[in-house]
């Protein structure tokens, strides 16, 4: 297997179990589970944060004492094992521990194959977009299976498809992998304990941060509540799942296409983008609170969702030496990808309580203050990249 295709591969069977935990586990919760929104919201955001504290701190101490491959490998491990202790009937309790636990475990995978795509972009030349393709394609597999299975049966088939996903996750990151992420990336490093505060110290560093956070986090109320917004309208569940879809088909087609339209376009004017599109999505959203106005909404996620994405992934890739690499994926997991949507998480499933459309509009919020940083910042990040 060449470099390119396990790189693909990675990214595709992470997904697919990413495409059954971020849409439908508060929902899972809620039918399977029998727990209130507002109860799944107290989990799930409890939930992100072990996962932001897991990729700040677990992650870049793992990747001192083991290689990228053994990190990837032993969290995938690890959340095979917890997956299965939902098996059982469980009070609120054991769920909360249970999900805390798995939150803290699992995600770790993420920033493991992130750190694998920097370090082949940097050794071997390999497409990041065209792996990460495949990552969005395992995403609608899982997406269209979870569709089919509910309907069928009942939600509880969700946690089956999550026990199966990373069953086929472990066989595969047990194959044969690259060189070079079988090696420790930080190992070169001299200075190990200084590597937050050298990425700290970078200014545009922590700008180009700050906008992925805001741009990230303004997904929480579509990641928790998007599943339960379309089934509050009464759509059946195989309909959810191509609805949901929609969204990770014009991701694909964003990121079989980025390598080759963002070539030389600067990290600032993707980001800007990006947070116009956000905005237009969440507005959207709460002016006209329907399915219809929802579907049309799902075409904007390759660009609120995958710019913003592929925007910190080339600024690293070009602006963070190949040391601080792991540490830096580590921060955009734990603070953009996870602590953001964790804090998000709780105001908007309060808002989402009293009303839907007002859970969205808060997310408009996070997408605008984006935007002004990055109208104010831009000359200065654009420098950075020239």
């Amino acid at each position: 297997m060449n470099n390119q295709r396990w790189l693909s591969m990675s990214f595709f069977v992470f997904f697919f179990t990413w495409g059954i935990f971020l849409p439908y586990w508060t929902g899972w919760l809620t039918s399977a589970k029998g727990l209130t929104v507002t109860q799944a919201s107290i989990i799930m955001g409890a939930g992100m944060i072990a996962r932001s504290f897991s990729t700040f701190f677990l992650f870049p101490y793992a990747m001192r004492n083991m290689s990228l491959l053994r990190v990837i490998r032993w969290t995938t491990l690890l959340s095979f094992i917890v997956a299965l202790a939902y098996l059982p009937e469980s009070p609120f309790s054991v769920l909360f521990g249970l999900t805390v636990l798995f939150s803290a475990v699992y995600p770790i995978i993420l920033p493991g194959v992130e750190s694998g795509a920097s370090l082949l972009m940097q050794h071997e030349r390999i497409h990041y977009g065209k792996s990460r393709s495949f990552g969005s394609i395992g995403y609608t597999v899982a997406l269209l299976l979870i569709g089919s299975v509910t309907a069928i049966w009942n939600e509880q088939a969700i946690l089956y498809m999550m026990i199966i996903g990373l069953g086929m996750a472990l066989l595969f990151f047990y194959q044969q992998a690259p060189e070079v992420v079988q090696q420790s990336p930080v190992a070169e490093s001299t200075a190990q304990k200084g590597q937050l505060r050298a990425l700290f110290a970078d200014k545009p560093f922590v700008i180009v941060l700050c906008i992925a956070i805001l741009l990230q986090g303004a997904h929480a109320s579509y990641y928790n509540y998007g599943f339960i917004f379309l089934d509050d309208m009464g759509i059946n569940g195989f309909y959810i799942g191509v609805i949901l879809n929609i969204a990770v088909l014009f991701e694909i087609i964003f990121f079989t296409q980025a390598d080759r339209l963002l070539v030389g376009v600067k990290t600032s004017t993707i980001f800007l983008i990006a947070a116009t599109g956000s905005t237009i999505r969440w507005i959207s959203i709460f002016l006209f609170p329907v399915a219809s106005v929802f579907i049309a909404t799902q075409m904007l996620h390759s660009i609120s969702f995958g710019m913003a994405h592929f925007a910190f992934v080339q600024y690293i890739s070009k602006n963070v030496p190949n040391y601080l690499i792991a540490s830096a994926q580590g921060i955009y997991a734990a603070v953009a990808m996870s602590l953001s949507v964790a804090i998000l998480t709780f105001p908007a499933g309060y808002l989402y309580d009293q009303s839907p459309r007002f859970a969205f509009l808060s997310m408009a919020a996070c997408s605008i203050a984006a935007l002004m940083l990055i109208l104010w910042t831009k000359q200065r990040i654009s420098h950075k990249n020239d």
